[in-house]
């Protein structure tokens, strides 16, 4: 199983910026897609940006168009979300994953969830 550590969260001021970081282990990580999701108590895990594996496709989701980027880097397994304009609704534990396209975007037959990292936008 590919295993993920998320890095780079913290507490941000409205209208802020935050990087995330999120190294995986293993080999596969240059062949599949990768994910950046959000989690809120109670509620499951939430698609915020995908990018295919060789960084010609993205998707975004509505709140994220505009104000986040995704990149990878295949050489060194990671890859790194950008935030910015960042709004108290991004409260969040933010997670990584890896998996087929259709597998990214619906958020099912992904790896296990790694520690994620946390992000909160207050004043």
């Amino acid at each position: 199983q590919v295993q993920f550590v998320e890095s780079g969260g913290g507490l941000v001021q409205p209208g802020g910026s935050l990087t995330l970081s999120c190294t995986a282990s293993g080999s596969l990580f240059r062949f599949k897609a990768v994910g950046w999701y959000r989690q809120v108590p109670g509620k499951q895990h939430e698609l915020v940006a995908a990018l295919s594996n060789y960084g010609r496709t993205e998707h975004y989701s509505d709140p994220a168009k505009g104000r986040f980027t995704i990149s990878r880097d295949n050489a060194k397994n990671t890859a790194h979300l950008q935030m910015n304009n960042l709004k108290p609704e991004d409260t969040a534990v933010y997670y990584c994953n890896i998996g087929l396209w259709e597998e990214v975007l619906g958020g099912s037959g992904l790896h296990p969830w790694g520690q994620g990292t946390q992000v909160t936008v207050s004043s």
